[in-house]
């Protein structure tokens, strides 16, 4: 999932001159109106307005697996539309505090978010996008970009902002009676993706959309589903067309001369040579100037081939799946979704219409309560969860996830069913239960290092089904590692051969960013992204309350360092996975484990390779050898030299079909970071 504000806003900030004016003629029919928020077909919370003259209040509230954002929002209009008063207040998915805020003197617009302060001396009215207003603001972009030439203008700080027409649609009234004339937009420029809502015939807003989340009018609940699917039916449609645009599969054999391979079981690289594809696998290895008959050739110039790259803490979705194989990010573990949305996906990537990773599916299982998750199983007993397992075993899935509201005492007898299947074991450590009881039941894997660091500060009746469990992670600095509660749990991942799954990155996300300062582990790749984009980098996730608080996260985070060197030392195995979508945050996850865990950069490519392919028991991946399913992708440099090599990538091989990172990225925003390769056909 992502980290940010789930559907976060693209607002729009009038830039027009201070003169008196009387209330704007949208006033008179924005009205007080009522929203749901439905995540995966649950209520979780509302959006409301309420107008008075020329100000229109909101108020966006909503709560997904224990948390998320709480939003008001102030906002005046002039006559034409645009806000020229804006303020937004609230906290963000993971507590930090918004205090954002637009004011307009003459013709100096000026605003403050959680980067800093900026301004602009203008003379003509500019769309601004702003970080943390709701999605109720993307009705006043709507209407002011309907009327703009190519339904496109400049916005502040930089870049444009494109409206586009999706399709004409209705729905019944709630009444019975009759139907509701719609019309569904995508708003782009700002992000990497578009995103989607719906307006009424009268420019009211009706909808936010999204393939697991709306917003919908109040009365129309029952329409949420399909509403959804429009959005998933959308986003789709962008992929197969970038799919056609951007794939290339040769009808003849494929041939990169003049390049080292990463061999994972020596832990070097090859001499130069030439590596072989026809159809979905490699053919053969041969010498570096070597040719054929009736082949494509493509330049090497000496760089290094690497096998693909496994996340193995992934949330699969259309919007990261073609990021992800540009970046090398070439197989997923699945770690809980929509069940329906994954299947609907993976039929899509296996028929070549979509890009995107091999995807081994874990079976989301969860127990009811206030604060459970929205994906996958939700359960209320331990005959019902039983089931559960029983339902994934029998649709395939590789094995199950136990998540917070699961109730302790049921993981044993699950466990024992699963294993029984052969599904493999993991999950969150549920609330009011500890690690250690997990490793008992049989866990085959922990997930989340701070989910095991947790049961050695707190109290039993301490509940981590609210953010809890990540603000509790200030008490870790305390932490005395040689104490005997925390060599109990390490020793019992010794003896169980248990793995854990630390998603270092997002601890280092969550713990260290701080609002104003690019986030670690973006400075590689920050100036090529889009604006918003890069100011979405320059955000802290946690509140960071004061210098004390600030000292607590970052010694906190120390000693989750400490505590996987620990791991390692003992020969527990670390998987590599990122809950942060993967891609660029894939490669920061392994960088990590080089810079702070301890690893060479050759055992970090071979546990993010070989390694991972192994442990999933998928034999015909892992390494760049002769029948081998091609999964690999080329960097100019060496990544056993340095690992931030992988960052650059001029080419990748998925299955036989040929990605170039360099022509893709444009229609995301961002910068390419290499040359692309010659390619003689």
């Amino acid at each position: 999932m992502k980290l940010r504000i789930l559907a976060a806003a693209i607002a729009l900030m009038a830039i027009q001159s201070c003169k008196q004016e009387p209330a704007t003629s949208f006033a008179d029919y924005q009205g007080d109106e009522t929203y749901t928020v439905i995540v995966g077909e649950n209520k979780v919370g509302h959006l409301k307005t309420t107008t008075v003259g020329d100000t229109i209040h909101v108020d966006y509230d909503y709560k997904n697996n224990g948390r998320g954002p709480t939003m008001k929002e102030t906002i005046v209009l002039n006559p034409e539309g645009y806000p020229i008063d804006w303020k937004i207040s609230g906290n963000t998915t993971f507590g930090n505090a918004v205090d954002e805020h637009f004011a307009l003197e003459g013709t100096n617009a000026s605003w403050t978010d959680a980067t800093g302060s900026g301004n602009a001396n203008v003379e003509a009215a500019q769309l601004y996008v702003n970080q943390f207003g709701s999605p109720y603001s993307s009705v006043l972009a709507a209407r002011l970009l309907l009327d703009a030439p190519n339904n496109t203008l400049p916005v502040l700080p930089a870049g444009n902002l494109t409206l586009t027409e999706m399709e004409k649609i209705s729905v019944p009234q709630p009444s019975g009676e009759g139907e509701l004339a719609l019309t569904t937009y995508a708003l782009s420029g700002a992000e990497l993706n578009p995103f989607y809502f719906i307006l009424d015939d009268h420019k009211r807003f009706f909808a936010f959309i999204d393939p697991r989340y709306i917003v919908i009018r109040e009365g129309f609940e029952a329409v949420e589903k399909d509403m959804r699917q429009l959005a998933e039916n959308y986003s789709a449609q962008r992929y197969e067309t970038l799919q056609k645009k951007y794939a290339h599969n040769y009808d003849k054999k494929v041939r990169i001369q003049n390049v080292r391979v990463f061999n994972p079981e020596t832990m070097a690289l090859t001499d130069p040579v030439s590596v072989v594809v026809a159809g979905e696998k490699i053919t053969a290895i041969e010498a570096a100037d070597a040719t054929g008959e009736n082949e494509v050739v493509i330049a090497g110039n000496g760089g290094t081939l690497v096998p693909g790259l496994y996340e193995m803490h992934a949330h699969s979705g259309d919007n990261g799946a073609l990021l992800n194989v540009l970046a090398g990010v070439t197989s997923f573990r699945d770690m809980g979704n929509d069940n329906e949305v994954l299947s609907d996906l993976i039929g899509k990537i296996d028929a070549g219409v979509l890009a995107g990773p091999r995807i081994t599916r874990l079976g989301f299982i969860e127990g009811k309560s206030q604060f459970n998750a929205n994906n996958g199983i939700i359960v209320e007993s331990e005959v019902e969860a039983l089931a559960a397992v029983d339902t994934y075993d029998s649709l395939g899935y590789y094995g199950v996830k136990l998540y917070n509201s699961m109730n302790g005492d049921w993981a044993p007898a699950i466990v024992k069913k699963a294993h029984e299947k052969g599904l493999f074991v993991t999950g969150h450590v549920p609330a009011f239960s500890n690690a250690n009881a997990m490793l008992n039941a049989g866990f085959d894997e922990m997930t989340h290092i701070n989910q095991t660091m947790l049961g050695w500060v707190l109290e039993p009746e301490e509940d981590t089904r609210t953010l809890l469990r990540l603000t509790a992670m200030k008490r870790f600095p305390g932490l005395d590692l040689s104490s005997p509660k925390v060599q109990e749990t390490l020793g019992l991942f010794v003896a169980n051969k248990t793995a854990i799954d630390p998603t270092l990155s997002i601890h280092e996300k969550l713990m260290l960013s701080r609002n104003g300062q690019v986030s670690p582990g973006t400075e590689d790749y920050i100036d090529h992204m889009p604006p918003n984009e890069q100011r979405g980098m320059k955000v802290a996730l946690a509140q960071i309350a004061d210098a004390e608080e600030d000292k607590a996260y970052r010694e906190a985070y120390q000693k989750i360092v400490e505590t996987l060197r620990l791991m390692k030392e003992k020969g527990i195995l670390i998987v590599a996975g990122t809950d942060l979508g993967g891609a660029f945050n894939l490669h920061r996850e392994l960088e990590l484990y080089t810079q702070q865990l301890g690893y060479a950069n050759a055992e970090v490519l071979k546990l993010a390779t070989y390694d991972m392919a192994q442990y999933l028991g998928q034999a015909d991946l892992g390494s760049i050898t002769p029948g081998k399913l091609a999964d690999f992708f080329l960097v100019p440099g060496n990544p056993v030299e340095d690992i931030k090599a992988i960052k650059s990538i001029a080419l990748v091989a998925r299955g036989g079909t040929f990605y170039y990172p360099t022509e893709v990225y444009p229609e995301f925003g961002i910068a390419p970071f290499t040359q692309m390769p010659e390619v003689k056909e």
